[in-house]
């Protein structure tokens, strides 16, 4: 007879939670905060020495809910960044993502080993949880402030962070059980690391563009009888994907964000609007969710000891390991030197360190827990220190892009099957021909026509004695032999659905 009070009791402090975090992210942005300290504040004093007195510390429990939630992340990461995005800088990405984060990692375990005693293993799987970064930190922190960056140097980020999450679990994963070998005398060579990552990478890097490419196939060919049952579909992929190549033993995460990134390339996938907004919630979701899981484990009494190593820490990372692995790395390319100080300088933590420390601890690592409050303090620090300054610092270095201001009315297209025409939103810039020309004198191509115009708060009937005004939104329906000419005209389209 308790149970539905047990049940409702849960759900209300679930409910209270999220709901707090959420609200918070309209403070946390206008202060200039990252959202994720808001998140993990929330969490600390819903814990066991805050407020609410919630007993947790259950690490078990936060690391399964804590790969469900890294599935989801990196899923819709796949799905927001298309091939096309990708392939300009995915070189310099992809050896961000590897020799970046070894390299981070190693520099990190050597200033903590020769600077502050520590083991060598502990040190590597110190400098493996926290190698990892998070571009969608660093865009919420942007966005907040109302910043937006060079096409190269946002792109190059967000690969970057899609990339580098599946290299640091295999990492602290491989080392943890090295580790807990040693303890048992079960020999292993840590010089294997590098080829089971390879090994692992390989298998999904190959499993997830496989099933990408099956995946679009049954995504664009089956019929489903509701728009609600696709994203239902492309979150079974997802699960199935990470499930079956884990199975295989490659990286699961690796096959998720690459299954995601093929399925964005589809060039037709129907209801692509309702797939990407509940990926995107479930996507924040997990973000939220992990983050009151890190304050909820935090121990503010048990921290205190961890607080002074943890500062050093975090200043090596933040201003000497990963600034330094990222020069290294895009030493070959073309990134001038603002360029490569910014990217960084901006390497902000998400929650896969959240995850990373638990599995110390659940492995029954001596030190595991101390190892979790070292990773917390890092994680809190280098969310502050350079989160606070992104938008400063993107103006100082000039990797600041020409932001175009959000539509304050948008059209969304629901199609379940494949259109041959597409309707685009255009951004009318002062410097366009078609600026302060009437509509009945600009030359459309045959095929295309405006469909609405979006002035400030109005809504405009596209009318021939219509005259676009810079700072117009123009939605352009165009066939496919039509669009070259609408481009030429109007530019780069906004949103393409």
């Amino acid at each position: 007879m308790n149970a539905p009070i047990a049940i409702a009791a849960i759900l209300a402090t679930v409910g209270i939670l999220l709901g707090g975090s959420v609200v918070l992210t309209r403070l946390t942005g206008r202060i200039g905060i990252p959202i994720a300290l808001g998140f993990i504040a929330v969490g600390m004093l819903a814990g066991s020495e805050g407020i609410g007195h919630i007993s947790f510390e259950n690490y078990t429990f936060a690391f399964r809910a804590g790969v469900v939630a890294l599935v989801l992340i990196l899923f819709d990461g796949g799905l927001n960044t298309p091939p096309s995005s990708l392939r300009p800088v995915a070189a310099p990405a992809l050896l961000l993502a590897t020799v970046g984060v070894v390299a981070t990692a190693g520099i990190l375990a050597t200033f903590a080993h020769y600077a502050g005693g520590v083991d060598w293993l502990i040190a590597l799987l110190i400098g493996s949880v926290v190698s990892s970064t998070d571009a969608a930190a660093v865009f919420a922190t942007l966005r907040g402030s109302g910043t937006s960056l060079k096409s190269r140097v946002g792109r190059l980020l967000e690969a970057e962070s899609g990339l580098n999450d599946p290299v640091a679990i295999i990492l602290t994963i491989s080392l943890t059980t090295f580790v807990m070998h040693r303890a048992l005398e079960n020999g292993g060579s840590i010089w294997m690391l590098p080829l089971t990552a390879t090994f692992e990478i390989i298998i999904g890097g190959v499993a997830g563009w496989v099933a990408g490419t099956l995946s679009t196939k049954l995504i664009t060919q089956v019929r489903l009888e509701s728009a609600g049952l696709y994203p239902v579909l492309t979150l079974a992929i997802a699960m199935t994907v990470f499930g079956l190549t884990t199975l295989l033993h490659g990286s699961g995460f690796m096959a998720v964000y690459v299954a995601g990134v093929v399925i964005a390339g589809a060039s037709q996938l129907p209801h692509r609007p309702a797939i990407l907004r509940v990926h995107d919630a479930f996507a924040w979701l997990a973000q939220i969710g992990m983050f009151l899981v890190l304050g909820l484990l935090a121990f503010p009494t048990r921290l205190a000891a961890a607080a002074l190593p943890s500062l050093g820490l975090a200043l090596v990372l933040t201003l000497i390991a990963r600034p330094a692995a990222v020069a290294l790395c895009l030493a070959p390319f073309r990134y001038s030197f603002r360029e490569t100080t910014f990217i960084g300088i901006v390497g902000l933590r998400g929650a896969v360190p959240v995850v990373l420390a638990t599995i110390p601890v659940m492995a029954g690592v001596t030190g595991g827990r101390r190892i979790f409050d070292v990773v917390f303090f890092i994680v809190v620090l280098n969310t502050l220190m350079p989160g606070t300054i992104v938008a400063w610092l993107a103006r100082r270095m000039g990797v600041v892009g020409a932001s175009t201001p959000e539509a304050a009315a948008t059209i969304v297209i629901e199609s379940s099957e494949p259109m041959q025409s597409s309707l685009r939103s255009y951004f009318v810039d002062r410097a366009l021909p078609v600026c302060d020309v009437q509509l009945s004198e600009i030359p459309f191509p045959d095929g295309a026509a405006v469909t609405m115009i979006v002035r400030g708060s109005e809504l405009l009937v596209a009318e021939g004695s219509t005259e676009l005004r810079a700072g117009d939104h123009v939605y352009v329906l165009a066939s496919p032999e039509a669009d070259p000419m609408v481009q030429l005209l109007f530019g780069r389209p906004e949103v393409l659905e």
